[in-house]
């Protein structure tokens, strides 16, 4: 996992979001998209994650926020914001990467 896929990951769970209705709607009549399943894996991995990380998770990608609406919510700066979204997009790196390498060493078991 880089970097990259994270951003984009983050940009896919935003758009699920913002049409969570739709998509819940479709999985009646339609297959199930893969961004039903790549959502449940990031909020498995948010489960976990410090509280201000998980707050901010919850704030930009599932309610669909802004920086800038946040840091007014919350009474911080935009910078401080941008801080924190910086430590989550690592924090998700890290705990996918480990996840991952965990898992590949169970398959060898």
């Amino acid at each position: 996992m880089t970097m990259k896929q994270i951003l984009i990951d983050l940009q896919e769970i935003r758009y699920y979001y913002a049409h969570k209705n739709m998509f819940d709607k479709a999985c009646g009549s339609v297959v199930k998209n893969t961004i039903v399943e790549k959502v449940g894996k990031y909020n498995a991995v948010m489960h976990d994650a410090p509280p201000r990380l998980y707050a901010l998770y919850v704030a930009l990608y599932t309610e669909n926020n802004t920086q800038i609406v946040v840091a007014d919510d919350w009474g911080v700066s935009e910078g401080h914001i941008k801080n924190l979204n910086r430590k989550l997009r690592d924090y998700l790196l890290a705990v996918l990467n480990k996840n991952h390498k965990e898992s590949d060493g169970n398959d060898n078991v």
